[in-house]
């Protein structure tokens, strides 16, 4: 049965070193078969297969056994569809088998099925190829093996038996042995198939229907399942019973075999989820579980679902990363220690075959190290990547891989021969490199070049630390232990790979040359260290790129090549600063400052040695160094003596403060003005100064007019202190000097119903935060500075700088007047000059020339008229010397005394507040002129003096009559035109209504100059007239306007009129009152009259007043006086109502109509005021026409009908008109009467009004009302008469109106006033009405 030997097709080895697929031609040669016996190897043509299963084939001379052939799925790249490879295992009858193979083979794959998957996966719609292999017991699975690669899906039985007896006597024995075997090992997934042949039907006479061997052998083996016996008419012939014959065969094989495949896929995952959970477990095995759940991920990527695969890498990566890092923290895994073996080989990954069996086989065996299997794992998870199209995420996991390891070595205490790792990485960036390049074409590899610069960054990092390690980079070149070192890391790298060995530039041979001398290392270094720099600033990276520089630039310093060095510290420095990197800056520092020394540039060495001699990060010693260094260039002498070397002063001392002498830097001319600084000093020793000065602007300003002492002393700080910041930072654009962040809360509520929408964080000053920093002018060389040489100087000779804080103090003498700018401050040693160019904040000191001034200011908060009080005199010398002798000349004027003591004190000051002397002081007054005799006082100082005035107000002139006498006065008494008039003491003249008070100016006149002094009235006066029937009475209310009490006394009104019958009764008790602040005093006098009362009252108030604090005044003051008049006080009318309850009742009840009577008598017959246009003359008397209102302003009283009415009434005494209405009391209890109003009604002054019925008028209500009303009627009455008269006006356009005009107060006498009366509440007021809408 043996068939001959024969070369065989290449195959894919398994996990277990078995061939898994074939890839050229099925082998079933010419042999002969015997009956009934399958074939032995029957392989479909393999559709597509990737070029991954094309690498790493071996030749095997034995014999195949395609049992151990797993499925593969091939899925085009949108990964819709796709063709899954299954094993099924044959029996039966074999040249049966071999004669429809072909059909067979041809249309499985043809349909597409939709393969579902658990746990929520998408379903994907695949095509199915089975691979046939004959039935061998041995080939079953054997009892815990989880195998899924050579698992056998489906067993399908082929026969064409057709005669009962042939059935009975082999295939029925046949088919059970083989059901056994199957139940024997757990084997469910099984498929019967009849073949009907027509033509065998024909040679046989005595055969049962077709169905009989069907339904025996369904009856026999598939009771239950039914489904899984199926028949294939004529396979071999064309015709559409054939086709639909080998439809529903093909659909149900296709259907059972996905579900075989589905179902042993989830329980082989499921399987290895449960191996996964027993980690924790004594004797877990990484590595055991590593095979386990790769052969998941090669079925997922032979199904083409490259995705999935990744994952189970990226899952076995994590776990074993996970471990490492438990393992660092003291928690470790037995089966670590297997990977903590010393590193012998560092060869780098092997990215070139999709399986490197070596390192696979190491790992079977629990026998490989960390590296290799970090390079394994790597190399898988690059294959798939590479088959998903992503090489850049390939060159990002690279990296960090690469970074990892080193981390993990170092965790797992593995011993790492030194340079071996460097090797590893460098030529694991290389290999990953070339890999990428073999993938991308050159446009892409340079569109993504910032994924693979890291990688370049990587590999030059190590290869420069394995020049230094190998004594590549010395001055000597290597020695003989380098030498060593060198023989001994290329014996680690092993033989190059078969791969490679034909490239030129492979990481190999790169890394081999490299150090096999210093000059290929250069070379080499260099080209990696430029084409990244290249690759950096192409994409933007510039401080990568300026950091990789800095490398660059050690490297030339080791070779003697300062001048190329020095570029690339600038650059290094620049971002080191620009980042604020304090120790990275002064390690760049140290090597600039050597650069700079071996090229010769002296100013830039003296700029360099500065910072660093105040860096603190430095030791005591290297500080002293770099210090010294400039001291010895400044005590060397120069062969130039006239030039000096200008350093920025920030890097050597820090101006901290400045103070003035005088503190608010104000100086008169002639004066002295100190500066005194505070100098803190970085340098770790004494240094000594030739000279520290500091330059002045000098600036007339164009409105210097204004700059007096007085001005310049409320502008100027009163501390004299000026703090600067640090001049220029170490980190200017550091983290420290950006503004903070200024958050704030945000809230969006719904317009609708207030309630929160969104809520969040807003910076306010991001415009701040985000600006763009400027990176082009380098931040350590020379910034240009500049002395001001041809400007004045403030200057200090010969000064020793102290470590630390030193206080230098610079003296001036003011010359001529102006702003002096301190610009520049210089501290020089020798050529070397230190210089801060600009001073800020600024800082100025005033010169000034000033003319003697006087100001006047009370002592009080405000000056009060008619009491004396102190006023201080402050006369400012200016450049005025006052002798003995010099008197203050002041122009007196009527309205203002100035009071003479027998001494008065002066008080000289300097022109900084400070008490020079005590002198006195003499006055003389006149009736014009008051001369004060000054002391003596140098210039620029000022003497104070106080002194005691008196405002004495004039009395009004004619034309300011009318507005004194409206001052304080009400509505009301306004209309009655009651005058007041000032006295010849005191009172409101000229003064001007502020508020509530009077003021009163006062001119006080010096030279040319005039200063206004404001009294203010203390009082304010008014008056009112009062009436209790036709007795009168006066009453004076006096209001103390001012902060001050005061006592009164002897208050007075007398009458200054002609009229002899006329007197005043005080009805005051008390001869003394005392009136506090804001606070008001009244006084009454009764007037009495012996005949006919006069028309008018001119009546004069005087009181005297003093401070109610001071008991004893030094002169005597005089009374205050209040003149006013009054005209037609005497009572004309009584008005007299009453309110009587319904007939029947004896008390008014709410709700009921009471009678109202309202009685209104004249008092007196015809008197003068009574002639005007109301007056008529009949034969018998004279009547005029009056207008009564009820008005009831608290709204208890509603008034029934008409509320008004125009009555004739006699002008005769005791006269009486009698009005009768209905009124309504609206609530219960004491209610006060209505109000009862008179009017004079007026007749229009056109000829048609006697042609006009007044009743007319009443009737529509249409009246126009004087402006003169009184202010007490009722504004709604007034209103409703307005609204009514708009209407009227509408209607009678053109007709003639009425007027109203009030009476006086004092004429109208309401004895009801103040009356109440009871009302009841009616009878069902306990019933209560609710309305309910």
């Amino acid at each position: 049965m043996d068939a001959p030997e024969e070369p065989l097709p290449p195959v894919i080895y398994t996990m277990e070193n078995k061939p898994i697929v074939t890839l050229v031609h099925e082998v079933v040669g010419g042999r002969s078969l015997s009956p009934g016996q399958a074939p032995l190897l029957l392989i479909p043509a393999l559709l597509g297969l990737p070029r991954l299963h094309s690498v790493a084939l071996l030749q095997r001379r034995e014999r195949l056994v395609l049992l151990q052939s797993p499925f593969c799925l091939y899925l085009p790249k949108n990964v819709l569809t796709g063709f899954l490879f299954i094993p099924v295992v044959g029996a039966g009858d074999q040249n049966l088998f071999t004669s429809i193979y072909p059909t067979l083979s041809q249309q499985l794959p043809r349909e597409p099925m939709e393969w579902r998957r658990s746990y929520g996966r998408a379903p994907k719609m695949i095509h199915l190829e089975s691979n046939f292999v004959q039935f061998k017991e041995e080939l079953l699975p054997k009892e815990g093996n989880k195998a899924l690669l050579t698992f056998p899906f489906l067993h399908i039985y082929w026969t064409e038996c057709c005669d009962t007896e042939v059935y009975k006597a082999t295939v029925k024995d046949d088919l059970t042995k083989w059901q056994n075997v199957l139940k024997a090992h757990s084997s469910v997934d099984w498929l019967i198939v009849v073949v009907e042949n027509d033509a065998k039907k024909k040679n046989k006479t005595n055969i049962l229907p077709r169905t009989s061997i069907v339904d025996k052998i369904r009856n026999d083996f598939c009771n239950k399942q039914s489904d899984r016996c199926v028949v294939l008419n004529d396979p071999l012939k064309d015709s559409s019973r054939t086709q639909e014959s080998w439809n529903a065969f093909l659909t149900k094989l296709r259907t059972l075999l996905l579900m075989s495949f589905t179902k042993n896929l989830g329980k082989f995952e499921d399987d290895m989820r449960t191996l996964r959970e027993k980690r924790t477990e004594p004797g877990w095995s990484f590595c055991e579980y590593f095979m386990v759940q790769e052969e998941l991920a090669f079925v997922f990527e032979m199904l083409q679902q490259f995705e999935d695969a990744l994952v189970q890498y990226d899952e076995l990566d994590a776990l074993f990363s996970q471990y490492v890092v438990n393992f660092g923290a003291g928690d470790g895994a037995n089966w670590l220690t297997f990977f903590c073996q010393p590193v012998k080989s560092w060869n780098g990954l092997t990215l070139r075959k999709p399986i490197d069996m070596e390192k696979r086989e190491l790992i079977q065996r629990q026998e490989a190290t960390l590296l290799d299997l970090r390079s394994y794992l790597f190399a898988r998870q690059c294959t798939l990547l590479l088959f998903l199209q992503r090489p850049w995420e390939v060159a990002q996991r690279a990296l960090e891989l690469l970074h990892s390891c080193v981390q993990e070595l170092k965790l797992l205490e593995v011993s790492v021969p030194p340079g071996a790792l460097d090797c590893w990485v460098f030529l694991s960036c290389l290999e990953v490199l070339q890999r990428i390049e073999g993938c991308c074409d050159r446009a892409q590899i340079d569109s993504n070049i910032a994924h693979t610069v890291g990688l370049w960054s990587y590999a030059t990092e190590k290869l420069k630390s394995l020049g230094y390690l190998c004594g590549l980079v010395s001055e000597k070149g290597p020695n003989s232990e380098d030498l060593n070192r060198t023989v001994d890391l290329l014996a680690g790298l092993g033989a190059e790979r078969p791969e490679t060995a034909n490239t030129a530039q492979s990481p190999y041979k790169k890394l081999k040359e490299a150090l096999s001398s210093v000059e290929a290392f250069e070379k080499h270094y260099l080209d990696l260290s430029h084409a990244t720099i290249e690759m950096y600033t192409s994409i933007g990276r510039i401080r990568s790129a300026k950091f990789v520089g800095k490398d660059l630039a050690e490297f030339y310093m080791k070779k003697k090549s300062p001048q190329k060095a020095e570029t690339y510290l600038q650059g290094a420095l620049k971002n080191y600063l620009a980042e604020g990197w304090a120790l990275p800056i002064t390690h760049t520092r140290k090597q600039l400052a050597e650069c700079q020394k071996h090229l010769g540039q002296i100013e830039n060495y003296l700029q360099t040695s500065s910072l660093l001699a105040s860096d603190h990060h430095l030791n005591e010693e290297e500080r002293k160094y770099f210090c010294q260094e400039i001291l010895n260039f400044a005590s060397e002498q120069t062969d130039s003596p006239g030039h000096k070397v200008v350093l920025p002063m920030h890097s050597f001392a820090h101006l901290r403060d400045l103070r003035f002498t005088p503190s608010n830097a104000v100086v008169h001319v002639g004066g002295v003005l100190s500066v005194e600084i505070t100098v803190y000093s970085q340098m770790p020793v004494p240094v000594h100064m030739d000279q520290i000065a500091i330059s002045v602007h000098f600036s007339i300003e164009k409105n210097s007019y204004r700059k007096t002492a007085e001005w310049l002393t409320k502008h100027k700080t009163s501390n004299g202190i000026i703090n600067f910041p640090m001049e220029t930072s170490p980190f200017p654009a550091s983290q420290n000097s950006l503004p903070a962040l200024e958050l704030y809360e945000m809230f969006e509520r719904s317009p609708s119903d207030n309630s929160l929408n969104t809520t969040g964080i807003i910076c306010k000053n991001v415009h701040m935060l985000l600006r763009r920093q400027e990176s082009s002018t380098t931040l350590d060389t020379p910034s240009g500075v500049a002395l001001d040489d041809g400007a004045p100087v403030l200057k200090c000779c010969s000064v020793t700088l102290e470590p630390g804080a030193n206080t230098i103090t610079f003296r001036t003498q003011a010359k001529e007047p102006g702003t002096y700018t301190l610009r520049q401050l210089c501290a020089s040693a020798g050529p070397v000059c230190f210089v801060l160019p600009h001073l800020y904040p600024l800082a100025q000191y005033d010169v000034y020339s000033q003319e003697p001034q006087l100001h006047v200011e009370p002592l009080a908060d405000s000056l009060l008229a008619g009491i004396p009080q102190k006023v201080k005199f402050t006369v400012t010398t200016g450049h005025y010397t006052v002798k003995n002798g010099d008197s203050l000349q002041l122009s007196n004027v009527e309205a203002m005394l100035i009071l003479c003591h027998a001494e008065n004190k002066a008080v000289i000051y300097s022109n900084t507040r400070e008490k020079a002397s005590d002198a006195s002081l003499r006055v003389q007054s006149s009736d014009k002129v008051t001369s004060i005799s000054l002391p003596a006082a140098p210039a620029y100082h000022m003497i104070e003096f106080e002194l005691e005035v008196l405002s004495l107000p004039s009395a009004p002139a004619a034309g300011g009559e009318g507005e004194s006498t409206m001052l304080g006065m009400t509505e009301a008494q306004r209309k009655s035109k009651d005058t007041q008039k000032a006295g010849h003491c005191m009172a409101t003249t000229d003064h001007k209504s502020s508020g509530d008070k009077g003021v009163h100016r006062v001119p006080v006149v010096h030279l040319s100059t005039v200063i206004a002094l404001t009294f203010s009235v203390p009082f304010r006066t008014t008056h009112a007239v009062l009436s209790a029937g036709t007795r009168k009475y006066i009453q004076v209310c006096v209001q103390n306007l001012s902060e001050l009490d005061f006592r009164l006394s002897n208050s007075d009104l007398v009458d200054t009129g002609d009229s002899t019958d006329l007197q005043l009764l005080p009805l005051n008790t008390k001869s003394q009152q005392h009136i506090c602040s804001q606070q008001s005093v009244f006084f009454v006098w009764e007037l009495t009259w012996t005949r006919e009362p006069p028309p008018s009252l001119r009546g004069r108030f005087s009181m005297e007043f003093r401070p109610a604090s001071e008991e004893r005044l030094s002169i005597s003051l005089k009374p205050y006086t209040y003149e006013f008049q009054v005209e037609n006080f005497f009572t004309l009318y009584t008005v007299k109502a009453e309110i009587l309850p319904p007939t029947g009742t004896e008390l008014c009840r709410t709700g009921s109509l009471c009678a109202l009577e309202v009685s209104i008598t004249r008092l007196s017959d015809l008197l003068e005021v009574d002639r005007d246009e109301a007056l008529t003359e009949s034969d018998e008397y004279f009547s005029t026409k009056l207008m009564y209102e009820v008005v009831d302003n608290s709204s208890n009283w509603a008034v029934c009908g008409k509320s008004s009415g125009v009555i004739s009434m006699p002008v005769v005494a005791q006269a009486t008109h009698r009005v009768h209405m209905e009124v309504m009391p609206l609530f219960a209890g004491y209610l006060p009467l209505p109000d009862v109003r008179l009017f004079k009604y007026l007749p229009h002054h056109s000829a048609h009004s006697s042609q006009l019925d007044a009743d007319s008028w009443i009737e529509n209500d249409s009246l126009s009302v004087d402006k003169h009303v009184d202010d007490q009627l009722d504004s709604s009455s007034i209103k409703s008469r307005g609204s009514v008269h708009s209407a009227a006006s509408s209607e009678h356009k053109g007709l003639p109106m009425p007027r109203l005009q009030a009476l006086p107060p004092g004429q109208v006498f309401n004895s009801s006033t103040g009356m109440q009366i009871l009302v009841i509440p009616s009878k069902d007021d306990h019933v209560l009405e609710v309305s309910v809408t």
